[in-house]
């Protein structure tokens, strides 16, 4: 990011819509937006007012040609998303429009904003701190009412104050720690009469806590992983199809139709499932089908979820025994198919995890979509423990760094060692809860996590 620069790009996605918004945020925000916009009526007034909508036309300076029509609203520094001066243009929504009106404020003087950008600015600028950052994208990407309910308590920040909360008192412990490199003699005690390893042992299991939620966090931002597995021709694709309620699959009556995994996305009772279709499970001496098989089993062992789905008008095979024993270990429901046939299959040793059903006419599939959400809240799946919201990959590497220096000053203290190697633990455990809020921060994880942003975000 160039500082002092102004910014623009388009904000809404691609495509043709009732309306596109480019935004433009910068010192320099109204002049550029001015030199490209005319106001219905009030020109001397535009820019004048903060949080004001205007109604005029977009205008290329050079010719007077009228680009579109478009209401713009201003907003003034400090209260706005970026804390700088914003002004959003609301264009029609089509891409001629969008990208001439883009291409007027460049000429103008603005810079082709860099992915996440803007947020990037209210980070820098002290609007949000760093894990409210992420939970834009969060919000953007929510695919159930869970995981948007996840990512809007940490756009409000329930992290943040968990994580300033644990700060604050390591910063009271690491005050108590130099007092006593300053004065030797004095008892090495926090403010309030703790000893800095009961300190220390509370922090720690505030860390323990958060770092609890990091299966519930993977789950919301990616969905369960729920991978439908069994022998070729049992209709494991057809139960895809039937599940999403369309023809996502190929579905054919020959063995090995499905090669490959298939992913799909599946909300059930707010709970969202990331549904794997896997090639038939099979002896078979085609490679490419080989290959498909090594993912299935690999796909087993990645699942949070396992779809068993065995043939109800045969008896159990080899085939369908070797799936069994591949998944025993595994949170799993039986899925007996076509229940329109007549029934072969013997009762499986755990009924209370079976469901019968037919894909072909749909009887069962309710049942199905009530099993697998109470496999989720019964606790086969763990859920999260107590937060709204849950941590990500980043907040648990540096959690995890940051209680293994607990771990080193709480050895310290124990070994008698000098206050001064306990305070430099210390202040590595503070600067890793500060990487979770980015109070301390680097380049390169700034670029990290907003290069992952939409350009107009």
């Amino acid at each position: 990011m160039q500082d002092g620069d102004t910014i623009c790009a388009v904000s809404t996605p691609p495509g043709e819509g009732g309306i596109g918004i480019i935004r433009i945020s910068g010192r320099d925000a109204v002049s550029i937006a001015a030199s490209v916009f005319r106001p219905g009526t009030g020109h001397a007034q535009f820019g004048r007012q903060s949080h004001r909508l205007h109604y005029g036309h977009v205008i290329a300076p050079d010719t007077g040609e009228r680009i579109d029509e478009a209401l713009v609203s201003v907003m003034l520094a400090p209260a706005t998303y970026t804390r700088e001066d914003v002004v959003e243009i609301n264009c029609h929504g089509g891409m001629l429009p969008l990208s001439r009106t883009l291409s007027l404020l460049i000429a103008a003087g603005a810079r082709q904003a860099e992915p996440g950008e803007f947020t990037k600015r209210a980070f820098l600028n002290g609007r949000i701190d760093l894990s409210q950052a992420e939970a834009v994208m969060d919000i953007i990407a929510a695919r159930t009412e869970l995981s948007h309910k996840a990512a809007n308590e940490l756009l409000l920040g329930g992290l943040s104050r968990e994580i300033a909360m644990l700060r604050d008192k390591l910063i009271a412990v690491m005050a108590s720690v130099e007092a006593a490199i300053d004065f030797p003699e004095e008892d090495t005690e926090s403010v309030n009469g703790k000893s800095v390893k009961d300190e220390i042992a509370a922090v720690v299991r505030g860390i323990d806590d958060m770092l609890s939620t990091v299966t519930s966090g993977r789950i919301l931002r990616e969905g369960f992983a729920t991978t439908i597995v069994g022998r070729p021709n049992v209709g494991k694709s057809s139960l895809l199809n039937a599940l999403l309620r369309q023809d996502r699959a190929i579905v054919t009556d020959v063995p090995g139709t499905t090669r490959d995994v298939l992913e799909e996305y599946l909300n059930i009772s707010g709970v969202p499932l990331r549904i794997v279709d896997t090639a038939g499970i099979r002896h078979t001496r085609d490679i490419v089908e080989q290959e498909g098989v090594r993912r299935s089993l690999a796909a087993i062992e990645a699942a949070d979820i396992v779809l068993v789905v065995l043939d109800g008008s045969c008896e159990l095979t080899e085939e369908d025994q070797r799936v069994l024993n591949g998944v025993h270990d595994r949170p799993s429901i039986m899925v007996i198919n076509k229940g329109d046939l007549p029934r072969k299959l013997r009762t499986l040793r755990k009924p209370e995890n079976e469901v019968t059903l037919s894909c072909r006419t749909g009887e069962g599939m309710d049942d199905l979509r009530r099993a697998i959400s109470a496999l989720v809240l019964q606790g086969a799946v763990p859920p999260g423990r107590g937060h709204a919201w849950a941590i990500n990959q980043r907040h648990q590497t540096a959690l995890e760094q940051a209680k293994e220096s607990l771990r080193k000053v709480s050895e310290s203290i124990s070994s008698g060692l000098s206050p001064e190697f306990i305070a430099l633990d210390l202040r590595a455990a503070l600067d890793q809860l500060g990487i979770v809020i980015g109070a301390t921060c680097t380049e390169d994880i700034l670029e990290r996590i907003f290069s992952d942003f939409c350009i107009g975000k």
